[in-house]
């Protein structure tokens, strides 16, 4: 919310508004859910749990008084009463405001606002709500938030705030307790109460939040049964086809800092690692944020570009399906018969899935953010940010060839509810200009934290120019998994095991979640046992064998065990598919009867896999080419995903066209299919 003058409080904060402006606003809606998709489940996965939260009457909101909450309760973590986990906070605001602005009578009616509002648009947008009890019968006295990034202390207790906790501890906002009665106990201790010692913020019905994590398990999971393993069988399939465009029709309209100028020593052919160590990371590249900043700068593209890209792999973050690209170029609008006109070529790109049409088994719709554009014709910024070494240095070698590139190679690694990160390589690209012959120099690879759900489109940073070097193995490049910790899945304990693809399979690393940016926390697996040394590309310590292109690794509840699906080398655009043949059933030790001191992922080491089958076997592209950069995309289906007991499986891959890339049909199409695995 913009500053405002509390009653009885700070009197250097300006005032809002009057009280005419107080009102009980209509919940703003999304598109609704198609009416063949069960709803619950469909809000379940888009919201990490639970339910909608019921609507309070006029009355309620009339008369509703609820004792202080602050300073005694402050940093306190709960659930509210549709099941988020929330953590409060006490004299502070944040600057990045959800209107409008509005009266409900209490704070937990505020939370519940917060918790609607996730609910009706699909997303999980709010992340805050802040209760000002001095307003409670004249003005809005509920301010919801989109980020926490900006804050303004210095109010005292006048504002009580409730934080989803997830984003508290990406912040690192101190926890003082849980507590399984917080709104429930306020509640009773008012003169009327919002809500009934029956609700579900009541005692008897919310189980203890962990101190430790942001997490709780996600709602529907279905475990199997018994103490084997169960070897998964493929049922049917579906071919959803292209995926189709539709980019935002804004961009934001601001100004970066100029670019560096690299001296002419420095412009040579061949790699220089200097470039992307040495130089701190462009302005001019990456996704731009909208927010208190930059939201009164959105102005209209003159041109909604076509796209053309490759890539497309991803996964699920803070209630988007996201897919991110290697090489993306823009061309002014295309149509049948029609080329675009080529406007800019970046290295990587991203998109949101907008209106779930896998769900019903149709082609999906792909979203570029307001924050990718860098003008109002529709070039864009690039998604993996460049250093200005690698920035400068493709600026002054255009049409000559040469240029750095971050590409988005493997799916997204989820660090905890809100943040993923990928281990992107940093790609030395030099085309023959006769021949059009490209060829691809490995020179390390850099890690990106990513985080999504706002309005300008999901936001890679670079914390680290360079983790890991050439001449190493390709750590992460292949992708990894997230070993969830005893909080659950979304929490942040635990730890996190990267593929290292080398000749004959794949290598081991592993790093908790709170140091993967640091390169020497990393321990390696070495056939035997883990060790901080570690081993080269020669190394026989391979826990998959096999000539895996791209791959994806599962934890599958109806299985009880690891699936591994993949791309072979081959060229013959066939998902295949392997489980963990454990001599029991692996349990997580946050799924009930697990093991909370045993890590689950362990068992990928000291288990064989089973044979190869095939799992999918793709049409080629529109030339006959094969496909490649396939991959999963897990939590699509709701509690009837593979990861949360269900059978459905969401594959996409990149199917070369022969297409002029200005074409309608661009040079590469996006596909996805459904696969069930029984």
């Amino acid at each position: 919310m913009p500053p405002t003058q509390l009653v009885n409080t700070d009197p250097t904060i300006s005032t809002l508004g009057s009280a005419q402006n107080s009102r009980q606003p209509q919940r703003k809606r999304a598109q609704p859910v198609p009416s063949n998709i069960n709803k619950q489940a469909y809000q379940s996965w888009v919201l990490q749990g639970y339910s909608d939260p019921p609507s309070l009457s006029p009355s309620a909101v009339a008369r509703s008084s609820t004792p202080s909450l602050c300073p005694d309760n402050n940093g306190t973590v709960f659930r509210s009463s549709s099941g988020i986990t929330y953590q409060t906070v006490c004299g502070i605001n944040y600057d990045d405001d959800i209107h409008p602005f509005l009266l409900v009578g209490s704070f937990e009616a505020c939370i519940q606002k917060c918790d609607a509002y996730n609910y009706d648009t699909h997303d999980v947008s709010c992340v805050a709500a802040l209760f000002i009890p001095s307003r409670l019968h004249s003005e809005d006295d509920c301010y919801l938030k989109s980020s926490i990034a900006h804050s303004t202390g210095g109010v005292e207790h006048a504002v009580e705030g409730a934080v989803r906790y997830s984003v508290a501890q990406s912040a690192h906002l101190p926890v003082s307790r849980t507590s399984t009665s917080l709104l429930s106990s306020l509640s009773m201790a008012s003169s009327t109460g919002v809500r009934s010692s029956t609700s579900q913020a009541s005692t008897s019905t919310q189980p203890a939040v962990p101190l430790v994590s942001a997490a709780v398990s996600p709602p529907g999971i279905t475990y199997g049964t018994g103490n084997s393993v169960v070897a998964p069988k493929i049922g049917g399939s579906k071919l959803h086809g292209p995926s189709a465009n539709r980019p935002t029709s804004q961009y934001i309209q601001y100004d970066t800092a100029p670019g560096i100028h690299l001296a002419k020593s420095l412009l040579r052919v061949g790699v220089n690692g200097d470039l992307s160590t040495g130089y701190d990371v462009s302005p001019q590249s990456g996704v731009l944020e909208v927010n208190i900043y930059t939201q009164n700068t959105l102005a209209p593209l003159k041109n909604v570009p076509h796209i053309s890209r490759d890539g497309g792999r991803g996964g699920y973050l803070n209630g988007q399906h996201i897919f991110m690209f290697c090489d993306t170029g823009s061309y002014s609008g295309s149509s049948p018969g029609q080329n675009g006109d080529f406007l800019d070529f970046v290295s990587s790109s991203v998109a949101v899935d907008v209106g779930m049409n896998a769900l019903a088994g149709n082609p999906i719709y792909l979203q570029d953010g307001i924050g990718e554009w860098s003008d109002n014709v529709g070039r864009q910024r690039g998604f993996a940010p460049l250093t200005q070494g690698e920035q400068a240095y493709n600026l002054a070698m255009q049409g000559q060839g040469q240029r750095y590139a971050v590409w988005i190679k493997s799916s997204l690694i989820p660090l905890d509810a809100e943040t993923g990160i990928i281990f992107a390589p940093i790609i030395y690209d030099e085309v023959d200009l006769v021949t059009r012959a490209a060829h691809f120099t490995y020179t390390g690879n850099t890690l990106l934290t990513i985080t999504a759900g706002g309005r300008g489109g999901p936001v890679a940073q670079r914390p680290v120019k360079k983790l890991f070097d050439q001449d190493e193995p390709e750590w992460g490049v292949a992708g990894g998994l997230r070993s969830w910790g005893p909080s659950g899945v979304g929490g942040t304990d635990g730890k996190v095991y990267l593929f290292g693809g080398v000749s004959g399979g794949m290598l081991m690393a592993r790093v908790t979640p709170d140091a993967v940016a640091n390169r020497n926390a990393y321990e390696y697996w070495t056939g035997s046992s883990w060790s901080k040394t570690m081993p080269d590309a020669s190394s026989k310590a391979i826990w998959i064998d096999g000539p895996i292109m791209d791959i994806d690794v599962y934890y599958s509840p109806r299985h009880q065990t690891f699936i591994a699906v993949y791309l072979t080398i081959y060229a013959d655009s066939t998902f295949y598919y392997r489980y963990l043949k454990a001599d029991h059933a692996i349990i997580p030790c946050y799924a009930p009867g697990g093991d909370k001191t045993s890590d689950y992922a362990e068992n990928l080491l000291k288990y064989k896999w089973s044979d190869e089958q095939v799992l999918y076997k793709a049409k080629p592209g529109l030339s006959g080419a094969f496909i490649y950069a396939g991959g999963i995309h897990t939590r699509y289906f709701g509690s009837d995903d593979v990861v949360n007991g269900g059978t459905r499986l969401l594959l996409s891959w990149t199917a070369p066209t022969g297409k002029n890339p200005g074409s309608a049909d661009s040079e590469y199409q996006i596909v996805t299919a459904e696969v069930n695995i029984a």
